[in-house]
């Protein structure tokens, strides 16, 4: 990081104000006025939305739990990870535990965190928090029916070429699944 003799961050952008256009429970649009290093003013978009949580869960098949679902915003059908908003107090774990039982009718076990990712850091403050599980038992049909179409148990194997096809597309899902690809095989 750039810093000038006194300490100050040379490429820090000045924020002089922001606007709320819409502030609902699930998101707040507003416009804000920046000001670059160089002098440089502009409005811009701001995105703010609640934390969610997301789990990748896994069995000893080498396989992770996901949901097919239609998307209406892109108008597509994609495989995701089971999660949701997390409600003002409640411990991002146990938001990712209940939607998972929720969404897919399986309780998982053996919570840990993977990390926090932002999947549109230059307009949007929503934060996705993502766990894993080792394991899950079956506690019956989805209580949500609105959510998906299918719930499968996917091979791990071929989670690369279902991102490749367009069938994973999520951002949250794509970090998670590689995350665990990578470092819990």
């Amino acid at each position: 990081m750039a810093t000038e003799s006194n300490g100050q961050e040379l490429t820090r952008w000045t924020i002089h104000g922001e606007r709320v256009v819409d502030d609902t429970r699930r998101l707040r649009l507003s416009i804000a006025s920046v000001e670059l290093p160089d002098g440089v003013k502009f409005e811009q978009y701001v995105l703010r939305m609640p934390k969610a949580a997301m789990m990748a869960v896994l069995d000893d098949q080498d396989r992770v739990l996901m949901m097919w679902r239609h998307r209406f915003i892109i108008d597509r059908w994609v495989w995701e990870l089971p999660g949701g908003y997390v409600d003002p107090g409640e411990d991002p774990a146990a938001t990712a535990i209940r939607e998972v039982e929720e969404e897919t009718g399986w309780r998982p076990l053996n919570v840990e965190p993977l990390g926090s990712m932002q999947p549109t850091v230059g307009s949007a403050d929503a934060e996705n928090l993502l766990f894993v599980a080792h394991g899950a038992e079956y506690v019956g049909e989805p209580e949500d029916i609105n959510e998906a179409e299918r719930v499968a148990w996917i091979p791990l194997d071929s989670v690369r070429d279902r991102i490749t096809k367009g069938e994973i597309v999520g951002a949250a899902s794509q970090v998670a699944l590689l995350h665990v690809l990578a470092f819990y095989r």
